[in-house]
């Protein structure tokens, strides 16, 4: 008996930057796709996603049924100190119009990318999905993180208004191939990764901003791919849903710089600049709602991830962003 298959056309915005990429190689290098799926990866290139009318342009052009939503204004807590306010109207202006648009074009599933910041600066640990808006976030980047929160309140409004099934997904630190590594406005991860290339290549010691005993736990680019492609097609919530290794995995920044080191087998000196922030100390997020859907999910070790990505932006290093 042959079984029908329905059509299902994906678009994904933002789709050059870490996570669009990531995702791009599981479905079609990888063969991740399954039948009747057909891609569609944008990126700021195709369209202007804070204006209106060139995001409902994109929308009839490609008439998608589910979209996974990655376009943002993103970067590091240096540039959160500079640009708050930007932040904040550059992604509600994104976020409204791709989900309003979505909406009106009748798209099945949006799957929204958030971020642990969103949760509040002063709670418990670990922070779970019920969390998200009991209290302001770190004031460090409020105008990104309530930008990213109100995704949630609009899924959650729409979901009871019409019905509509829109979620969101909420990673840890995310890093791999395809990241901006730049050192003054990229994460803390890349930037490092960065850094390190430029003082072996040099001869200098290779410098990092704050103590380095700030705590984070960081999902390999590609992990977070396969498992947002299972919420794609499987989770059915509303509700957020934490993608992260667990508890036990949160590292320091002193933990990722040492295996940067390692990675580049760097043998300068390493200085811990205490003059700069550090950022929020820690913000333990538990991954206890994803285990309970996918115990059997093997995530990718650290310092395994962390070698392929020091390998890709060494061969990669001309026409890497930075």
């Amino acid at each position: 008996m042959e079984v029908k298959v329905d059509p299902k056309r994906v678009l994904v915005t933002g789709g050059s930057g870490l996570v669009g990429k990531a995702i791009e190689r599981i479905v079609i290098e990888e063969g991740g796709a399954r039948e009747g799926e057909e891609w569609i990866f944008l990126s700021s290139k195709d369209a202007d996603l804070t204006n209106a009318a060139q995001t409902r342009a994109i929308f009839e052009k490609h008439r998608p049924t589910h979209v996974i939503h990655l376009a943002a204004m993103v970067g590091g807590l240096f540039r959160h100190l500079r640009q708050n306010l930007d932040f904040w109207r550059q992604n509600v202006a994104i976020n409204d119009n791709v989900l309003h648009t979505a909406h009106e074009f009748g798209v099945v599933k949006v799957v929204s990318c958030l971020s642990t910041c969103i949760f509040p600066d002063k709670t418990t640990y670990p922070i779970d999905e019920t969390m998200i808006h009991n209290g302001p976030p770190h004031w460090s980047n409020s105008g990104y993180a309530y930008a990213k929160r109100m995704v949630d309140v609009h899924n959650r409004a729409c979901f009871q208004q019409y019905g509509r099934r829109y979620t969101a997904i909420i990673p840890t630190n995310i890093f791999g191939p395809h990241d901006n590594f730049s050192i003054e406005d990229g994460h803390v991860l890349p930037a490092l990764v960065h850094k390190a290339y430029k003082a072996k290549l040099t001869g200098t010691p290779l410098e990092v901003c704050g103590s380095g005993s700030g705590l984070r736990q960081f999902i390999y680019s590609l992990d977070l791919a396969r498992l947002y492609l299972w919420v794609l097609r499987e989770y059915d919530e509303v509700e957020p849903i934490i993608l992260s290794v667990g508890e036990e995995d949160e590292i320091t920044i002193k933990d990722v710089t040492d295996a940067i080191v390692e990675a580049f087998e760097f043998t300068g000196p390493v200085v811990y600049d205490t003059s700069k922030s550090d950022g929020q100390m820690k913000k333990t997020a538990s991954n206890a709602k994803l285990r309970r859907y996918r115990p059997d999910f093997t995530f990718t070790p650290f310092r395994t991830a962390v070698k392929e990505t020091c390998d890709w932006f060494s061969a990669n290093h001309d026409r890497a962003r930075k």
